[in-house]
């Protein structure tokens, strides 16, 4: 699918992964709307970006609040054809039982309830939008790309709650495409590494080479563009589907 002329939906839109990718997408010509609950970054990055670019104030975790921003990006642009879920939390880095005692199961259903639950709400509520959608020429309406992590695979001691949220996105991804194969829609997850987002950008630089020291190379953390570019690619290749695509650099986590 082309970018040019789409229009895009990002969640986590105002930061990181999802702000390297709206940027992405706005300069290959599409019209984007950020969806996030930080509003001030939000609104910042949409004013910086132009009329193609729309801010939408949104909790994944509240179906209602999805459902008023889906309108809102219609009503606005007139379609919805790609959307990229980037919006999601860490897990607290909290063992199954410490000292504390027992894992705290409101933490656990947090965590699920938003990477998780809100992802695939996302899913199936943009996926009732790109069904309205003409086909291409290649007979897509839509593309959904979800955002996982290597946690998924390899995760690290205290990543429960996050290991089962983002392996969860991980085997949701191939039953989600043969649903959608009907309306052709296509679902793709990325399974980034280790990455220059908020979270980890602001570390001493020693801290980082310590972090990238069991990537193969290049050994550094990854750049958001690089995320991005992975999110065009997947976009405009019209025979990715139901995957899960590592962007780690060969990284394998250990036991933490």
């Amino acid at each position: 699918m082309e970018l040019n002329n789409r229009v895009a939906v990002v969640t986590g839109g105002a930061s990181g992964l999802g702000r390297a990718s709206v940027e992405a997408f706005v300069k290959a010509g599409a019209r984007v709307a950020i969806f996030d609950m930080n509003e001030e970054a939000g609104r910042e990055l949409a004013a910086k970006l132009g009329e193609s670019v729309i801010f939408c104030p949104v909790n994944i975790s509240e179906e209602s609040s999805i459902v008023s921003a889906i309108g809102e990006v219609v009503t606005a642009f007139g379609a919805i054809h790609i959307c990229v879920n980037c919006a999601g939390r860490g897990g607290g880095a909290t063992k199954t039982l410490s000292r504390k005692g027992p894992f705290p199961m409101d933490l656990f259903r947090d965590v699920i309830n938003i990477n998780l639950v809100g992802t695939f709400n996302m899913i199936t509520l943009v996926a009732e939008k790109m069904a309205e959608n003409e086909v291409n020429d290649k007979g897509e309406r839509g593309v959904i790309i979800n955002t996982s992590s290597i946690a998924a695979y390899e995760g690290q001691r205290g990543q429960v709650a996050y290991a089962a949220s983002k392996g969860a996105l991980v085997s949701l991804t191939l039953p989600v495409a043969r649903d959608l194969a009907y309306y052709g829609i296509r679902i793709v997850t990325i399974a980034p590494g280790l990455c220059e987002t908020p979270l980890l950008g602001g570390l001493p630089d020693e801290v980082k080479e310590g972090l990238a020291k069991d990537v193969q190379f290049p050994k550094r953390l990854a750049e958001p563009d690089e995320f991005a570019s992975m999110v065009e690619e997947i976009v405009s290749n019209a025979y990715i589907n139901g995957e899960t695509i590592r962007l780690d650099g060969g990284l394998r986590m250990g036991p933490g």
